[in-house]
């Protein structure tokens, strides 16, 4: 597949989940996730009941798909995201890939359990401009356990450039409530 068509398929996408997200951003309260399981906790997100992370607005990114134990997240690389170098931050690259990879994590997690990151691992392998349309961050479990799970993700333009890639060891643990 070329990478204008690429870019259009991700364009088309992010116009129809865009378009299924609560225009509501905040966070989801314990009462509203009760007794779901994470990958619950996404479907509603992208079905619009629960309301969308104020992260991807400030940082110009959305979550495209996430199923159980994956993860894909998509973003505009933009000059306010830029260091004094004239590049895109580090930071940048580390929440979107973050949020990929935890999001996985979070998609294989039952009804009850929480998680946080405990370790992040980020190469950075090109430098990312605003000459880069749209980029997307690519989560996968590796192990998912009773209290530690894995995964790795990678962040690709469409012209499938590798940009950054990631590893991160998620502490799991009961929810209160």
């Amino acid at each position: 597949m070329s990478p204008e068509s690429t870019l259009a398929r991700w364009r088309a996408e992010e116009k129809e989940v865009a378009a299924k997200l609560s225009a509501e951003v905040g966070w989801a309260s314990p009462e509203q996730v009760a007794g779901l399981s994470g990958l619950e906790v996404f479907e509603a997100m992208f079905a619009g009941r629960l309301p969308r992370p104020p992260i991807g607005d400030t940082l110009d990114f959305m979550p495209i798909r996430i199923e159980r134990g994956l993860a894909v997240f998509q973003g505009r690389p933009r000059t306010k995201h830029y260091n004094p170098m004239g590049s895109v931050h580090g930071g940048w690259f580390a929440t979107l890939l973050d949020s990929a990879v935890g999001c996985a994590v979070h998609s294989t997690l039952p009804a009850g359990k929480g998680y946080t990151t405990l370790e992040l691992k980020l190469n950075l392998v090109r430098a990312l401009t605003d000459a880069v349309p749209l980029v997307r961050a690519e989560g996968r479990v590796l192990h998912a356990g009773r209290q530690v799970a894995t995964a790795e993700g990678r962040l690709v333009g469409a012209d499938d450039k590798l940009y950054a890639h990631a590893t991160t060891t998620c502490l799991i643990f009961d929810r209160p409530g």
